[in-house]
């Protein structure tokens, strides 16, 4: 199979993309064993955390341009009327799942050992989290055909790195190294390539451990704070914790913590 999962006592569930020979091209078996993964994530409570991985030369070479397996829905495909709908709706699915990636509030992480571009990029600007080896680097090769990363590569990579940084990848059409991706804010921490297996799982391990609430609400909140501006993100943060103060965890948990306070003499 294309794609490989495997979940572990911990509440983390692998996906590893599972082409090396074909460099990790993303294939629509591939996109359908991904989709079906992420929607067994999302209905299943006792899941926490989700791993995206990959082995072979390459994190993935973006979508499968030779495989023959792309869905034209649209009739008038030639128009640029039909490629607008064409790219909202074929590529395997791409846009929507990646959309469905980030709306689950459930974190995501994307642990890159190598070489990630077009596609597989788009994928993972969609993640919650950014793990690189020293060894991983990025790139969007859509300019070498004149046209755009267009499954939401643009529109993600600017809200995430700015447009400083979209232009060095997409107008210039340069590669960044890890270095140069952790300095664009593009991944969160970069890792030697002799422990990055192990500090991956260490990372998504502490995730699993936070509380779940939490953490869904958080990622609705940044999402919703990152598009409005600082009075209405004030009221983001509210009505968050409007709710998640109401939580019986969050109860116990304040509860134990002033009598603690209180047992010690301390503030």
């Amino acid at each position: 199979p294309h794609l490989l999962t495997e979940e572990t006592e911990d509440g983390i569930l692998i996906a590893t993309l599972n082409r090396p020979d074909k460099l990790n091209a993303i294939s629509r078996e591939m996109m359908d064993l991904l989709t079906d993964a992420v929607i067994h994530f999302r209905d299943t409570d006792a899941l926490k955390v989700m791993l995206i991985r990959s082995t072979g030369r390459y994190f993935s070479s973006g979508a499968d341009l030779r495989g023959g397996n792309q869905k034209r829905i649209s009739p008038t495909g030639h128009t640029a009327k039909g490629i607008r709908e064409n790219h909202r709706l074929n590529l395997n699915n791409m846009q929507q799942l990646w959309d469905e990636i980030e709306h689950i509030e459930k974190p995501f992480v994307v642990a890159h050992h190598a070489m990630c571009v077009g596609g597989g990029l788009e994928l993972s600007l969609s993640c919650d989290f950014r793990l690189a080896a020293k060894s991983a680097a990025y790139a969007f090769p859509e300019g070498l055909f004149g046209v755009l990363p267009a499954s939401n590569g643009v529109s993600r990579l600017t809200r995430l790195c700015g447009p400083h940084w979209a232009r060095w990848l997409i107008m210039a059409n340069k590669p960044a190294p890890a270095d140069m991706a952790f300095t664009m804010g593009l991944v969160h921490q970069v890792f030697p390539d002799e422990t990055f297996e192990d500090e991956v799982m260490d990372f998504c391990r502490h995730l699993a451990k936070q509380n779940a609430e939490q953490m869904g609400a958080a990622k609705v909140a940044i999402e919703l704070c990152a598009e409005v501006g600082p009075e209405m993100g004030r009221h983001v943060e509210r009505m968050a914790n409007s709710a998640l103060m109401l939580n019986p965890d969050y109860l116990a948990g304040i509860e134990r913590y002033l009598k603690g306070v209180g047992s010690s003499g301390k503030k």
